[in-house]
């Protein structure tokens, strides 16, 4: 595989961190991306989910308290919460080519290697 790895992520994430340490471990070129810093649009988002292969509602953070205002909400307001607060966003997300894993465990990114 050649395709360039990026990483979304956030930096006090300890899942984060333990998934940056095995890429840099593993000697693979990567791009990392803060997506507090840089915030991930509706588009952005739509585009990692199909490469997840999951719902928006997987990609949700279900414990965070903005979570439970969107309960009955459609796939659409999901996406455009999570694009409003990144903390609704599970983390980290890994993409290689057309393809993405939401490491958790950090040991998912192995399978993009």
């Amino acid at each position: 595989m050649k395709e360039k790895i990026v990483i979304y992520q956030k930096p006090s994430c300890s899942k984060c961190r333990a998934t940056i340490a095995l890429l840099t471990e593993s000697g693979v070129e990567f791009e990392s991306i803060n997506y507090y810093d840089a915030l991930l649009s509706a588009d952005k988002l739509r585009e990692l989910i199909q490469k997840l292969d999951v719902s928006p509602r997987d990609l949700l953070r279900k414990d965070e308290p903005a979570a439970a205002a969107l309960g009955a909400a459609s796939d659409e307001e999901i996406i455009h919460a999570m694009a409003q607060n990144p903390d609704l966003i599970q983390r980290p997300i890994v993409v290689r080519g057309d393809s993405a894993k939401l490491c958790r465990p950090p040991e998912k990114v192995l399978d993009l290697l």
